[in-house]
Order: structure tokens, then C-alpha cells, then sequence
């Protein structure tokens, strides 16, 4: 893909930013590079190369869920204004 001018405003569009005229040139330039390094890596042979979601090894280190604190409804509910069925009553906020 070649970066041309009309590109480069096409994309200040879309940021909604301005770039002066030296701003263009030079991310036109830029972005022309960084495509020219996206270019440069799909080149590389990569058969037998497993893909990775991750650049380290690490596997999920979060403990398994486990309850401590059981049952608590009722201390739960003793510390509400009013309740009702086994919940906190509120005040109607939509009509």
C-alpha cells in the first residue's frame, strides 16, 4: 500500500487533528516506513513456529473461587432501613 498525500488527509480527517504542511511530509514519510517494516516481517519463513497469544509462558496463576464467608443474608439484610422477602427494599427511581 502506498502512503500518498491525499491518504495522509484522508487519515487527519478522520482524527479530526490538523498537521501542518511539514507534519504531513514527515507522517507520510513514517508511515511509509512502518508499512515497509510490515512488509520486511512478512517475509520471514515462519513454518513450524507455533502461534502465541502471549510472548511469555504463563498459564492462568488466579486462584480457584472458593466461598469463606457463607451464608450471610440475614447480617446482611439487619443492616438495611427496610426489607422484604429476603431483600433490600429500595425507593422507586423509574416511573
Amino acid at each position: 500500500m502506498e502512503i500518498t498525500a491525499e491518504l495522509v488527509e484522508y487519515l487527519e480527517k478522520l482524527g479530526r487533528i490538523r498537521l501542518s504542511e511539514d507534519e504531513k511530509d514527515r507522517t507520510q514519510s513514517e508511515l511509509a516506513s512502518i508499512l515497509g517494516y510490515i512488509d520486511k516481517l512478512g517475509e520471514l519463513d515462519t513454518t513450524g513456529v507455533e502461534p502465541l497469544s502471549h510472548a511469555i509462558g504463563h498459564v492462568n496463576v488466579m486462584r480457584e473461587d472458593e466461598v469463606t464467608n457463607g451464608d450471610m443474608q440475614e447480617q446482611i439484610l439487619a443492616n438495611s432501613a427496610e426489607t422484604k422477602d429476603g431483600a433490600i427494599l429500595v425507593p422507586k427511581t423509574v416511573e
